[in-house]
């Protein structure tokens, strides 16, 4: 078996209560036999527990947040691509992609490939347009409005009922029952995200996520569906156990075909007790619990990985069902020597 010696670096080393997928996604990288790999993170906060997990990520380096713009994000890039010698490179945060997508061509003309959808696709599937997408397709999803100020919680009664569904723009969703929770999660979410703030229809039924990656041509190249067992306050899945449902695959090839979706993404599905599937929202990138996927048979950032440096990949035909993952917490020790180097040089 040939060994590509690869030095890649990824983002969304927040391994917390609401977590990035950066950790999940490295150790898939890692369980690839065909890789030799040194990892490099990118972090915007000091502590970010990955910037210490020596044995995940072999150096971190700060970069500027998402806000900063994508002339900044170069700036530093350059700086440690030059150090470092970057193969490739994966963002794994929705509010950084808009960012690596517009220095993809740079970066590519630098010798550090990326697999990210354009910019035309990460808008066209966002909280903001997915309804348009779906009447356009024939996917189910839920009733959507949008709102940027609380003066226009009250109306809302016209087209919802109680609960109703308050989302961040990127990241966290709660379930209101009263105009009063509507508005302490709008403040929450607005001050968080920013705005436009999203109310969704309540859908009942079934919780399931469906992890995949795109070709960018049309072709699914793998999808593993899961069901949450145990979901957090912030809408989290801590624990979950993979399915077997060709009908989910089918629906998940039939999303990709559709969208040309290239790179990684995962789809969250309610199935309702009359068997209807909505589509509640499409991530842009693999999901916190994506080393599920490498467990159960289908490493899907490696794939991409493959992808990303021009290799031919066969779409994966089988997966595991029944693999769990029980998401856990546990106190890392380091030094504050370690903190205090991060913090000034911007390095560890």
């Amino acid at each position: 078996m040939k060994t590509y010696k690869l030095t890649i670096a990824v983002s969304g080393l927040n391994a917390i209560d609401s977590p990035g997928p950066g950790i999940g996604v490295i150790r898939s990288l890692r369980d690839c036999p065909e890789f030799d790999l040194r990892i490099i993170g990118l972090s915007y906060e000091a502590l970010e527990p990955g910037v210490y997990m020596h044995d995940v990520v072999d150096k971190s380096y700060q970069i500027p947040y998402p806000s900063s713009g994508s002339t900044e994000l170069l700036n530093r890039l350059q700086y440690i691509h030059k150090k470092e010698s970057l193969n490739a490179i994966i963002p794994t945060f929705d509010a950084e992609l808009g960012n690596f997508i517009k220095l993809e061509p740079i970066l590519k003309q630098m010798g550090v490939a990326s697999f990210l959808p354009s910019t035309e696709q990460l808008i066209g599937l966002d909280k903001m347009h997915l309804h348009e997408f779906a009447k356009e397709y024939n996917f189910k999803v839920p009733n959507t409005k949008f709102i940027d100020d609380p003066s226009q919680v009250e109306s809302l009664k016209n087209d919802f009922d109680f609960p109703m569904v308050v989302k961040g723009k990127y990241y966290e969703a709660y379930i209101a029952k009263n105009n009063s929770e509507i508005e302490k999660h709008f403040h929450q979410l607005s001050a968080k995200w920013g705005l436009p703030v999203v109310i969704q229809e309540f859908i009942t039924g079934t919780e399931i996520v469906i992890a995949g990656l795109g070709d960018g041509k049309g072709q699914l190249m793998g999808a593993i569906p899961l069901r949450k067992l145990y979901i957090t306050d912030k809408g989290k899945g801590w624990s979950g156990v993979v399915l077997e449902d060709e009908v989910l695959i089918e629906l998940t090839k039939k999303f990709v075909k559709d969208s040309k979706w290239k790179g990684g993404f995962e789809i969250e599905i309610m199935r309702t007790d009359k068997g209807e599937f909505y589509i509640m929202e499409m991530n842009p990138r693999f999901p916190a619990w994506v080393y599920t996927t490498a467990a159960a048979g289908q490493n899907l950032p490696a794939a991409m990985i493959k992808l990303a440096m021009g290799q031919s990949v066969a779409p994966f035909e089988a997966y595991e069902a029944g693999k769990m993952f029980v998401r856990y917490s546990w106190d890392l020790i380091t030094d504050i020597s370690e903190f205090q180097q991060i913090t000034t040089t911007g390095e560890l």
